[in-house]
């Protein structure tokens, strides 16, 4: 600011040639010099007693003239003593002139003649050439500014009124200075003010700081309607400085502006296309993408936007919503403006996810008709097309204020185009996404357990949750398998990966667990087999694609737990792949996470698997995870597994009121990064009121004595029923013991749901059905109980095997 202030100061209003600072010479009738002024004697050197009385042609020639013509310094001191000669003012307007030291000068005179009496004929004006070429380059560059420049120029007086403006500004006030002259400035641009922050708002207050401080303004926004332009608003960039005479005394304040509308416009444009492309699609939600595009575009570009979308959208198919006849649409997202009048609505009202019809003929329905865009006066509506088909339709609507001007210009139009064009892909992705999880989810839902066995084993409950909309549908399991007397198999696993792929992985682990389990093959023994199919499954794909065994299969990584819990025995035998260990709650509260070794998770092959075996009192409490019940983005999981012991230790009767407590602290609203499965299993116990069992030597006398002993249980159990043929069973499967396994035998009964006999023995032969011929004296024993049962299996354990069969009780 200072520089500014000196420059100011220094700079002098006058012209070269004005006499007040011009050379001056004074001359009579015969061109000699007789007056000779301060400012001469500072452009030439000489001293008036050096020049008066001589001819001015002493020291000025033209420069049309020969040089030997040009006096030379010196030539006036020689002349000093005697008359000097007469030389004629020549008539050219630019001259040489020598200085006193001896350097040539040119300059431009001007010549005023003199009328009346005295000696003074004519007064000579002279000026340096280059200084007179600045000053009329001002003056050019002034009569630009006041003729041809496009910004606006205006003086403003103290009192605000109008003194003097340029082209530019007549044009925009449509009238011509007289007509203006005098007039306050914010009588010429009523309503208008300034949008610069920090600012004053109006005209009259920006002047008045100017005026009273000094202090310019630089680069104000300044919004308005121009006069000539009424209705329709515009934007200034406008500066104001304050006008100061030569003696330092305020006479105004300059305004300089220049309409920036289509450019500010332009620029606002791009910035909500930048906008968009940042907020627009931030999740692959339908309603939420159509609803980002309305807060978009409400109300920096127009001043009411709807967004409708075919229903099959929000499922997530591809419609076509284009045709003669109005389509059913849905309407996703509407947002206004508060300047926008009611008036202006288009369509029907609803709020988002409402119906939205058209009546015929309406703007909306020739869109929808035709496939392209249609602008009507202050409507416009732009086709969501993407994939080949269209998904519905955005409808813009600008009021008389706000974001738009009224109207939708061209580029308006181009950019709304591109604005729903870039919206229709998110929401094209959002719509697929939406198709691929729901697909997931069903999948997911067909392959998890529809309802869960009762038994007499456990009492249980669970929860699954699935992940969150962003991260996709993932590999979570649970289930409860039912097995040979009375014991349950619990399972739970987790599938590396989200998607359609994890489910279907996920779908095939469960299957092969439940084909596995029944063979009551122990929990390690289990997973061994498990990990060796993810194994295989994992390089057979490799081969398949070419690729290292493991790529692309997110089946390698996944995690089981795996265990067998015996009511009788009150025994739960667990194992683990890469899993979490189970919570154990016992009957009084206490809870512990038992040490079961980890083993690796399935796939990766190489490391074998550990069981543990634990005693669980009857009303003890088991539950079983995923990581995504103890683990998030802003939790550890040890401080998971502690919240979870916390509220598994507070304990209730109730096991799905414990699991609504557990998913509601531990997922906040219900909603997970991961998938999780939650399985809680109270476990019960059968006493010897329900088990009766016997030790036998490996006899054949064994086969009488078991008839005995279960005839005798039976009809205590009220069973008699059953005693006939469960005699029967018992003797063959005794039988058969003798005969091909080892002894001592064990005799076993158990009055649960069905009625179970066990007969187990020290052997590992497997025994066979098989058709005896008709001469053949033996062989059909297990044919018989086959057909006797409802079922019936071997099971094997480190001391030999037991051949089970399970029969329907009797109604009642």
């Amino acid at each position: 600011m200072s520089k500014v202030r000196k420059a100011s100061e220094d700079a002098d209003f006058r012209g070269p040639l004005d006499v007040m600072s011009a050379a001056t010479f004074v001359l009579d009738g015969r061109d000699v010099v007789i007056g000779w002024s301060p400012a001469a004697q500072d452009l030439l050197g000489y001293p008036p007693d050096e020049v008066i009385g001589r001819p001015v042609g002493t020291f000025l020639s033209s420069v049309a003239a020969p040089a030997a013509e040009v006096w030379p310094a010196d030539l006036i001191a020689a002349g000093a003593g005697g008359e000097p000669p007469i030389v004629p003012l020549p008539e050219h307007d630019l001259h040489l002139a020598v200085h006193r030291d001896g350097h040539r000068l040119y300059l431009v005179t001007a010549v005023c003649r003199l009328s009346g009496e005295g000696p003074a004929a004519q007064v000579l004006v002279a000026a340096d050439r280059e200084r007179l070429r600045d000053w009329e380059s001002r003056l050019a560059m002034l009569q630009g500014l006041a003729t041809q420049s496009p910004l606006g120029f205006a003086i403003y007086d103290t009192a605000f009124r109008l003194v003097w403006c340029n082209a530019a500004s007549e044009v925009e006030l449509g009238l011509p200075l007289e007509d203006v002259r005098g007039r306050l400035a914010e009588d010429l641009y009523p309503r208008g003010r300034f949008v610069t922050p920090g600012c004053p708002e109006t005209l009259h207050a920006v002047m008045r700081q100017v005026i009273e401080t000094g202090e310019p303004f630089l680069d104000l926004h300044f919004r308005g309607q121009q006069p000539s332009d009424p209705g329709k608003d515009h934007l200034w960039s406008c500066s104001y400085y304050r006008l100061e005479d030569t003696d330092g005394h305020v006479f105004g304040v300059c305004e300089d502006a220049f309409d920036i509308s289509d450019r500010y416009e332009a620029q606002r444009q791009v910035n909500l296309l930048v906008e968009a492309g940042r907020r627009v699609g931030s999740t692959l939600d339908v309603i939420v993408t159509a609803e980002e595009l309305a807060d978009v575009a409400v109300p920096e570009f127009a001043d009411l936007v709807q967004v409708d979308l075919a229903p099959a959208v929000l499922e997530g198919e591809l419609p076509d919503v284009t045709g003669p006849e109005a389509p059913e649409l849905i309407r996703a997202s509407s947002r206004s403006s508060a300047l926008l009048e009611t008036s202006h609505t288009p369509g029907a009202p609803g709020g988002a996810t409402g119906p939205a019809t058209y009546p015929y003929g309406s703007p909306q329905h020739r869109s929808l008709a035709s496939g392209g865009l249609v602008l009507e006066d202050d409507t416009l509506v732009v086709p969501l097309r993407a994939g080949g088909g269209a998904l519905g339709i955005v409808t813009f609507v600008r009021g008389t204020g706000g974001g738009g001007t009224g109207i939708f210009g061209r580029d308006a139009v181009a950019v709304a185009d591109e604005l729903v064009a870039r919206a229709a892909v998110s929401i094209d992705n959002a719509r697929r996404y939406t198709r691929e999880r729901s697909a997931s989810l069903a999948l997911q839902r067909q392959l998890l357990p529809q309802h869960l066995p009762s038994n007499s084993a456990v009492e249980v409950a669970h929860r699954y949750l699935p992940t969150d909309d962003l991260s996709g549908v993932g590999g979570d399991w649970f289930d409860v398998i039912p097995l040979s007397g009375t014991r349950v198999g619990l399972v739970v696993g987790d599938v590396v990966g989200h998607g359609l792929h994890a489910a279907a992985t996920m779908g095939r682990l469960r299957t092969t667990v439940r084909a596995l389990a029944p063979m009551d093959i122990p929990p390690d023994e289990l997973l061994k087999l498990l990990d060796d199919l993810v194994g295989q499954s994992a390089q057979d794909n490799a081969d398949a694609l070419g690729t290292l065994a493991g790529d692309g299969d997110v089946a390698a990584g996944a995690t089981c737990l795996y265990a067998v819990y015996d009511p009788v025995s009150r025994l739960c035998t667990m194992a683990r792949a890469g899993h979490l260990p189970p919570a154990v709650v016992e009957p009084g509260g206490r809870v512990s996470f038992p040490d079961l070794p980890a083993g690796p998770p399935l796939g990766l092959g190489g490391l074998p698997f550990e069981c543990l075996d634990v005693e669980l009192p009857a009303g003890s409490l088991l539950a079983l995870f995923t990581d995504g019940l103890v683990e998030a983005r802003d939790r550890d999981i040890d401080k998971g597994l502690e919240t979870l012991g916390r509220l598994l230790g507070e304990g209730t009767d109730c096991l799905e009121d414990l699991c609504d407590r557990v998913v509601a602290e531990l997922l906040p609203g219900g909603t997970t990064t991961d998938d999780t499965a939650l399985l809680l299993v109270r476990t019960r116990e059968l006493d010897d009121r329900r088990v009766a069992a016997w030790q036998l030597p490996a006899e054949p006398v064994s086969a009488g004595r078991a008839r005995e002993l279960v005839a005798g249980r039976l009809t205590e159990w009220g069973l008699d029923e059953l005693v006939f043929t469960t005699e029967l069973i018992a003797s063959e499967l005794v039988t058969n013991a003798v005969r091909y396994a080892e002894g001592p035998l064990h005799l076993r009964l158990i009055h649960d749901r069905t009625l179970v006999c066990e007969v187990a023995d020290a052997g590992h032969t497997a025994p066979h059905l098989r058709h005896s011929a008709d001469d053949d004296e033996g062989g059909r024993g297990l044919f018989i109980v086959a057909q006797l049962v409802l079922r019936w299996g071997t099971r094997y354990c480190k001391e030999g095997k037991a051949i089970w069969t399970e029969q329907s009780l009797p109604p009642g």
